[in-house]
């Protein structure tokens, strides 16, 4: 039988090289998989007496690890990625509210298994989604997470800014019913968000926040991410944004906030003070954004927080060697740092710690008994890991996307070398390229810069004259 077929049991007893436990990398251990969840993790020797009914399946120079945590997602922007590229911040106003107000039901599905595709494909095995300003509404992003065997936590936004009472009460009642979902379905779980601090009214954001701590769900918010919503947070209000929140009482163990990379001392004790989570996205800085998010003075806190793509690029192990290289760039050099987290925390905050910022440590992102098998299976045997010396260090530094040979969520094997199981991935990425061209020249999407192309002849013809 072969390693693909084996691994489409029902029940599994693996026997890899290496294990990535809390404690780093360790060799010599057996993992038991069952009805989706994690059985049984512990010397190899010992699991397999308390399995007879197993046969251990060898994992020559394979590393068995937790499934990365992407902390903050758009799933429905991922007909526009390219379309950023040069751009000065805050494009959701030129580029992503253009774009999703032209995606139908169709649309919105198929944007969405695209990334979630490709989340698969780049090693993570949850990913946390904003929610979406599409009127299509959120059936069509859950059903393409669950058709691709994605995690996903589900936000319905709740953008009050504008509306009369009617809408806001329609909107609370909204949010109400999302929450009321549950995880009646394993892999989707609910979630409330606001955009922005100024798109929605304090009553509302203190409404949703007391709803998701009530509710054991996460209230998701971006917040200090570009200079020029700081300042018109000042001008408006007199508060920047995260002490807008905070006045809204909506900062809290439930709510995640992304980026916040432009934060005072006093926001950062807020953010301690609240046991608010932060999700991290050292990739959105470099493209588009003002400052880099300190996370390792976060970390030094105690402040929760998590790894995140912005819908960048959906490569876990390019995000972890993005984290420590953005912190070391903005901070480390500056304080003769050399460390920058000592590569274990970047491979803590993509996974466990990423997944207890998203509010799901109890179900995933370590490799323990009880919690969800959502794992990876990534192959050692590759020359850029040749002699090994420190797999930890390696993983966030040297490790590839084409090292993963399987991804697993929920205790199935959703991807095999690059692949989806049992669909057509080719079929669906011909068929998202074809509707994307439609809705694109459709969106009314202002974009500043020229092209790469149109740059480079603009360059030439500058050097000409």
């Amino acid at each position: 039988m072969s390693t693909l077929d084996s691994l489409q049991a029902q029940d599994l007893l693996l026997a890899p090289a290496w294990v990535m436990l809390d404690d780093g990398p360790a060799q010599g251990v057996g993992v038991v998989v069952s009805k989706g969840r994690f059985v049984d993790v512990g010397p190899l020797e010992a699991v397999a007496e308390r399995h007879p009914q197993l046969t251990a399946l060898a994992l020559p120079q394979r590393l068995l690890m937790p499934g990365f945590i992407d902390a903050h997602h758009h799933l429905t922007q991922s007909f526009g990625k390219a379309l950023a590229f040069g751009e000065p911040s805050e494009i959701y106003r030129r580029i992503w509210v253009p774009l999703e107000s032209e995606l139908d039901e169709q649309a919105l599905y198929l944007s969405s298994k695209l990334a979630a595709l490709e989340a698969l494909r780049g090693g993570f095995t949850t990913v946390c989604d904003a929610g979406t300003r599409a009127k299509a509404g959120l059936d069509a992003v859950a059903a393409a997470v669950r058709d691709v065997g994605l995690r996903c936590v589900l936000a319905q936004v709740c953008n009050d800014a504008g509306a009369a009472s009617g809408g806001a009460a329609a909107m609370r009642d909204a949010a109400e019913r999302h929450l009321a979902q549950g995880t009646a379905n394993a892999l989707v779980h609910p979630s409330l968000a606001v955009s922005v601090p100024e798109a929605a009214s304090d009553e509302m954001m203190g409404f949703v926040a007391a709803l998701c701590r009530e509710a054991g769900a996460l209230f998701q918010v971006h917040v200090n991410e570009h200079l020029v919503s700081v300042e018109r947070s000042l001008v408006e209000r007199g508060l920047r944004p995260l002490e807008h929140l905070d006045r809204a009482a909506a900062l809290g163990v439930q709510t995640l906030v992304a980026h916040a990379t432009l934060v005072t001392p006093h926001e950062l004790l807020l953010l301690r003070d609240t046991d608010t989570a932060v999700s991290y996205n050292p990739v959105a800085s470099a493209w588009k954004g003002n400052a880099v998010a300190p996370v390792l003075t976060m970390a030094a806190l105690g402040i929760r927080f998590g790894l995140g793509t912005d819908g960048t690029r959906s490569d876990g192990f390019r995000l972890m060697d993005a984290a420590e290289t953005a912190q070391r760039l903005a901070f480390g050099l500056q304080s003769g740092d050399s460390s920058c987290g000592a590569g274990w925390t970047w491979l803590d905050h993509a996974t466990a710690e990423g997944a207890h910022a998203v509010g799901l440590g109890r179900h995933t992102g370590r490799i323990a008994a009880g919690l969800a098998a959502d794992f990876l299976l990534i192959d050692l045997e590759v020359p850029e890991m040749t002699p090994s010396w420190d797999l930890s260090w390696e993983l966030v530094r040297l490790a590839n996307r084409d090292q993963i040979e399987a991804v697993f969520v929920g205790g199935q094997l959703r991807l095999w070398q690059g692949w989806p199981v049992g669909w057509d991935a080719k079929a669906l990425m011909r068929e998202a390229a074809s509707v994307a061209r439609r809705a694109v020249a459709k969106a009314p999407i202002q974009r500043i810069h020229p092209t790469a192309i149109e740059h480079r002849l603009k360059a030439r013809e500058g050097l000409t004259r």
